[in-house]
């Protein structure tokens, strides 16, 4: 999501966490709620354009990333990953991916476009179930493929609706469900992938700031006291939320996370609507109540095999 990463899948390293805890819970309702608030945020920045907050968002995250593999000991992790061609490719991979997605996100939320954004949340985990049937095999039992037979009906309602595909929702639900699909893939962990990301897209953002300087077209260091705050604190508003979730996800059942993951939707929805005050027709009602409908099918049975195990 964007910002909004899916649930883990354990690795046979990892193996599946057994049991929630407190601390893990409220890790991930910190992470989320941020997430969910994070449009507010993001709205302040619309009169720069999305390029420029994306390249500031990678600047400004890095030292915060670094911060936290020395303090958690894992930096052996990253200079492992960037002297493996195939973890640098894989990596290159992830930070394109995660790099579009966080445009489409930013210049949606600017220009009048959260509800989008929020539907292409929700369709998220639909999205990598689907996903894992096509890409790994993964068999799709009846009530996963009646949700996903719901989500593309509501996609298709609001298609006709618009007289064009909802290409907001849609793209960040590609670009943020093959990111997960990859960085699932990827030997490292989620702190250690984020900040090889960042890494990565470093040099291109830092040339396109100091391009945009050298024009004098840019918006950091241009006597507005609040584009520099608000700039400066885009490192904030995407590594800290990363790095409290990644710690939540370790100490939570798969399921848990499964159900929390519609917090940050939820908000950014309520968002749209009661704060951006952005359009809800009829029909958007008609093809939001299929995704609700669809995910409370996608979720029953992860709730029933989590009363099930107690």
């Amino acid at each position: 999501m964007s910002d909004t990463p899916a649930p883990p899948r354990p690795t046979a390293a990892q193996g599946a966490t057994t049991g929630n805890s407190l601390s893990g819970f409220l890790y991930a309702l910190t992470a989320y709620l941020l997430w969910g608030f994070l449009p507010l945020y993001m709205k302040a920045l619309a009169h720069i354009p999305p390029v420029e907050v994306i390249a500031h968002r990678v600047v400004w995250s890095l030292p915060i990333a670094l911060a936290v593999l020395l303090w958690i000991g894992r930096t052996g992790d990253l200079k492992t990953a960037l002297k493996s061609p195939r973890m640098l490719g894989m990596g290159a991979m992830t930070a394109a991916l995660i790099s579009v997605n966080w445009g489409i996100y930013v210049w949606a939320i600017g220009s009048g476009h959260a509800l989008d954004a929020a539907l292409g949340y929700y369709i998220n985990p639909l999205f990598s179930i689907f996903l894992g049937a096509v890409l790994l095999g993964e068999r799709m039992g009846r009530t996963q493929m009646a949700a996903i037979a719901l989500a593309v009906v509501a996609v298709g309602i609001l298609t006709w609706e618009a007289g064009r595909l909802p290409v907001v929702a849609l793209g960040l639900t590609l670009t943020w469900g093959f990111y997960a699909y990859l960085k699932r893939r990827l030997p490292i962990g989620p702190n250690q992938g984020f900040t090889l990301e960042v890494l990565l897209l470093l040099i291109p953002a830092l040339a396109y700031i100091g391009w945009l300087q050298a024009q004098g077209t840019g918006h950091f260091l241009q006597g507005v006291a609040w584009d520099n705050t608000l700039l400066l604190g885009c490192g904030i508003v995407t590594a800290v939320p990363l790095m409290i979730y990644a710690n939540g996800a370790k100490r939570l059942t798969l399921s848990t996370i499964a159900i929390m993951q519609y917090i940050a939707p939820t908000l950014i929805f309520l968002t749209a609507v009661f704060i951006f005050d952005e359009p809800f027709s009829g029909v958007k009602l008609l093809a939001f109540s299929l995704i609700w409908v669809a995910l409370v099918i996608y979720s029953l049975p992860i709730l029933a095999e989590r009363l099930r195990r107690g």
